[in-house]
């Protein structure tokens, strides 16, 4: 029987991570194999591929950020430097989760959590504060014409309402701070709209460097 691993992306993953990005966002214009290449080139360690046996099954990327330059409103284009990571900092300590993306056919088979599991890892192994992300909301459509988006989230996290995205990302330990307007506008199923969350790291130091910081791999 096939083994799920998560491992650091190379060059040799990117044709099937693109594949895989198309099936999962059809309506969503995917990385382009430059964009994959200079992320790895970039930050190595943030790029993650989920595999059964030798299958690309789940993809994931992300960027080191210093926080307070994006706590206001920002968009995923200017966040990712439109999927570039030129803003990716390594005397950040937040680790800024771009992208992740799974094989529709393996929803529920635990590919999003070991790909989550794996930036967990990252960030505590790297002396990082925190992981934060802006999730899509791909539940708000059905709800756009009653209620805006801020609401929908409250009536998610109420309990009201089920979100496929926020309520998986509830479940792995990430806490909703609020709503990012116009983050993705191609986004259709979200309204263009995402949940803002983060993860803290409860082993962060903030007496010891950031590794990465320091040219370490962690």
């Amino acid at each position: 029987m096939a083994k799920l691993t998560v491992r650091p992306t190379v060059a040799a993953d990117i044709p099937a991570l693109l594949e895989l990005q198309r099936r999962v966002y059809p309506t969503i214009a995917p990385w382009t194999p430059e964009h994959m290449l200079h992320q790895i080139e970039v930050f190595p360690p943030g790029q993650m591929v989920a595999l059964y046996g030798e299958r690309v099954v789940g993809g994931a990327s992300a960027l080191m950020v210093l926080w307070d330059d994006w706590a206001d409103e920002h968009t995923w284009q200017q966040i990712t430097a439109s999927g570039t990571f030129d803003n990716h900092n390594p005397q950040g300590r937040t680790l800024y989760g771009a992208e992740i993306f799974v094989d529709p056919r393996l929803r529920g088979q635990r590919v999003g959590h070991a790909l989550y599991e794996a930036r967990r890892t990252l960030c505590r192994r790297a002396n990082l504060r925190r992981i934060i992300a802006c999730g899509r909301l791909p539940g708000y459509a059905a709800h756009a014409q009653r209620m805006d988006v801020e609401e929908y989230v409250r009536r998610v996290l109420w309990g009201d309402l089920h979100d496929p995205v926020l309520g998986f990302q509830l479940k792995e330990g990430f806490r909703c701070c609020g709503v990012t307007r116009g983050y993705l506008p191609q986004d259709a199923a979200s309204d263009g709209h995402a949940s803002l969350i983060v993860w803290i790291n409860p082993h962060f130091d903030p007496e010891r460097p950031t590794r990465l910081a320091q040219g370490e791999h962690p």
